[in-house]
């Protein structure tokens, strides 16, 4: 049996395969001219009798290959390659993703269809790092219709199969699944964020009415249960409501909704929502207020905050248009319930080591306050009276800070109504509230 050729073999070679570079790098392979012209177009042209010119080098046909000195040896294994039986059964001859892609370059510089065909295979089988897919999507479309499998991947999608997508994880990420399953409802959320949004590519699911739709259909079944909840917390004795299970469970249900409230906001239909949420008000705060301990209350604090600050904004803002009478309820609902709640979590973020992990930063602070002052200044003028007297004489004076929003009022008080607020004694706060009353009042 005739011992097959070998890349080096000096005894048996016909042909030189001179490898150069622009830096003199200068090496010799001794090859084979039957394996070169049977696997590679550029070499069967270059020993081809119509090749206009020939050179020899140890008395052989020589052909020349110019390289960058970074693709060197990528050039010396796709030569070795063509000594190689690719059949599929020696997938580690590509030695990872990024070395399969160097030697694809040269395949299909070199023009050798088989080694191109092999390496497509392997990199349409391996997963790939985001360096290597950008690599890909440059090498793989110069080659034509075999770049399809590879390319098949990363293509986008119709937007019949992201909508289905995206309508199966909208009703998974608001359906309150147990809490084994909260891994996994993030993640449906965090897709879904994803695909909502949009940067330097347009985003991959078109918000039409058919999705806005659905979307505002899963979290209506979301908030009715979350009422539903309401309900039941404030029917059940106050112990039996304190269970650790209960609260965390509602718990859970203002983490929903405030991811609720961010999806909606980009499809810009909050309304029905802020309509839920201004009715259910009154019942949230009561079942806040009756958590048991301290470390319960602030948690639970802290996400209705998270919520209610998303909702106030789009009030404040105009984003939802409210008759007066809501608007003033959300004021006189929550003004009490953030000015009490501020100090607290202040608190218990600079305390305590076994504080719960709170999310809320300076800036949500501002917001809420540059909110409820947006908020006032829509109101009637008794109405605005009524939130300055309480806001002068309230402990919590420092925030919010209704300074600007008194200001720029269009009330016109009679000092009598401030005579007992200012009269106040007993934390310190008199000087500060007479000297903002007296600035205002100038």
């Amino acid at each position: 049996m005739k011992e097959p050729s070998r890349i080096g073999d000096r005894s048996t070679s016909d042909v030189v395969v001179r490898l150069r570079t622009q830096e003199g790098r200068d090496d010799w392979f001794y090859c084979h001219s039957f394996i070169l012209i049977e696997k590679s177009k550029y070499f069967g042209d270059r020993l081809s009798e119509n090749w206009p010119t020939c050179q020899i080098l140890d008395s052989r046909n020589c052909v020349e290959v110019y390289c960058e000195e970074s693709d060197f040896d990528l050039h010396v294994n796709f030569l070795r390659l063509l000594y190689v039986v690719i059949d599929g059964s020696l997938e580690d001859i590509w030695h990872g993703v990024k070395n399969a892609l160097g030697i694809l370059r040269v395949a299909v510089e070199l023009g050798c269809p088989q080694i191109v065909n092999a390496c497509a295979n392997y990199l349409e089988a391996m997963p790939w790092e985001e360096a290597e897919e950008d690599e890909i999507l440059k090498i793989i479309p110069g080659m034509g219709s075999k770049a399809q499998p590879i390319l098949a991947r990363v293509q986008p999608v119709n937007q019949s199969a992201v909508l289905r997508i995206f309508l199966s994880a909208i009703k998974f990420a608001t359906s309150s699944p147990p809490s084994p399953m909260n891994d996994l409802k993030t993640t449906a959320q965090e897709q879904l964020e994803y695909m909502l949004t949009e940067d330097d590519d347009a985003p991959l699911l078109t918000a039409d009415q058919e999705v806005k739709f659905e979307v505002k259909e899963c979290v209506k079944g979301l908030f009715t249960r979350f009422n539903n909840m309401l309900e039941a917390l404030l029917c059940e004795p106050v112990e039996s409501a304190n269970e650790k299970g209960k609260m965390q469970s509602f718990q859970s249900y203002l983490s929903d909704l405030s991811w609720a409230c961010q999806i909606l906001n980009k499809l810009e239909i909050m309304k029905e929502f802020v309509n839920s949420w201004v009715g259910a008000s009154d019942k949230i705060v009561l079942v806040v207020e009756q958590a048991s301990s301290v470390a319960e209350i602030i948690e639970t604090k802290s996400k209705v905050i998270e919520v209610a600050a998303k909702v106030l904004e789009a009030i404040g803002y105009g984003n939802v248009i409210l008759p007066t009478a809501k608007r003033f309820h959300m004021v006189k609902v929550w003004l009490p319930f953030v000015r009490v709640t501020k100090p607290l979590i202040d608190s218990a973020t600079t305390n305590a080591k076994d504080a719960p992990e709170l999310k809320i930063d300076s800036e949500l602070w501002q917001s809420l306050e540059s909110t409820f002052v947006s908020m006032v200044l829509t109101l009637p003028s008794e109405d605005q009276a009524e939130i300055l007297t309480e806001w002068l004489g309230n402990e919590h004076i420092h925030y919010p800070d209704f300074t600007e929003a008194f200001e720029n009022s269009y009330i016109v008080l009679d000092h009598k109504a401030f005579s007992y607020p200012l009269r106040r004694s007993g934390l310190g706060l008199e000087s500060v509230v007479e000297k903002r009353f007296l600035n205002w009042m100038h």
